[in-house]
């Protein structure tokens, strides 16, 4: 039988704890190393439904992009989402372990996924990690195969991302050739000065507030910046969950490794004037 430890083991090879930002909590959650192991649900977020889906696909792990417990928590008063979900991981024997900056960084995780989706080549990170084994950077820039109007690339990235709300809004004329795409999956308003973001055609992220990107705008406009292309952080990050399953199945194959398709993007519906 596999045990916790063991999987904690594959897991560090393949996202190295090295790579997480100093400010994040990675790691095992949930769980006793010497427990076993033989079905692992991975997901973006840790909500009840998530892991009522898990027990119900007989899972007894989830591997989680987001920490559930990742500020000072002092209850877990079951009345509370955190506190429910730590009840509820317990009550049904499951253990969690979350992977977070440590999976942006490296080749084949979030951010080199979406760039694989959107088939961009000669791909190199926007920022380079200062560890150099094991780790690329942060976000991704790439090409496409042929310049593409800023609409058709927008529209792909809503076939390749899962449905949401809010879609995929975007700042740009439609009919603008792309080239050069740089992207960051999750939040990446922090790189808008980076020079690889500057010197893209488009950049694609997730939860650009409104001063920073109307900032960003008014320079692209009279620098010939990029477009920007706003996407959900959910699901700008699910997209890596495959990928992740499937590197994990090789270095595992006696573990079963599942993708969660529960939607635990925050919105519901939109409503559009």
């Amino acid at each position: 039988m596999t045990t916790v430890n063991e999987l904690c083991s594959i897991i560090e090879q393949t996202w190295p704890a090295a790579g997480a930002e100093s400010w994040d909590s990675i790691g095992l959650v949930v769980g006793h190393r010497r427990d076993t192991v033989t079905h692992v649900r991975l997901c973006v977020d840790v909500t009840p439904d998530v892991i009522a889906d898990a027990h119900a696909a007989g899972a007894d792990f989830l591997i989680a992009h987001h920490p559930l417990l990742l500020r000072g928590v002092t209850s877990i008063d079951e009345e509370t989402y955190k506190g429910n979900s730590v009840a509820l991981l317990i009550r049904h024997r499951i253990g969690l372990l979350t992977a977070h900056t440590n999976a942006d960084v490296v080749s084949r995780g979030v951010s080199d996924s979406l760039a694989r989706a959107l088939e961009l080549t000669d791909v190199e990170p926007i920022v380079a990690h200062p560890h150099s084994v094991g780790h690329s950077g942060i976000g991704r820039v790439g090409n496409l195969v042929t310049p593409t109007p800023l609409g058709v690339v927008a529209r792909r990235i809503a076939t390749i991302l899962p449905a949401t709300a809010a879609g995929v809004r975007v700042s740009g004329e439609y009919e603008r050739l792309v080239s050069r795409v740089a992207l960051c999956g999750g939040a990446g308003d922090s790189l808008l000065s980076e020079p690889q973001v500057r010197t893209a055609d488009a950049y694609i992220t997730s939860d650009l507030r409104h001063h920073p990107a109307s900032e960003f705008r008014e320079w692209a406009k009279s620098e010939n910046g990029p477009a920007l292309v706003d996407v959900s952080h959910w699901a700008s990050e699910w997209v890596w969950l495959a990928t992740a399953a499937h590197d994990l199945t090789e270095r595992m194959p006696s573990v079963v490794f599942s993708v969660s398709d529960v939607r635990t993007d925050p919105w519901d519906f939109l409503v559009v004037q």
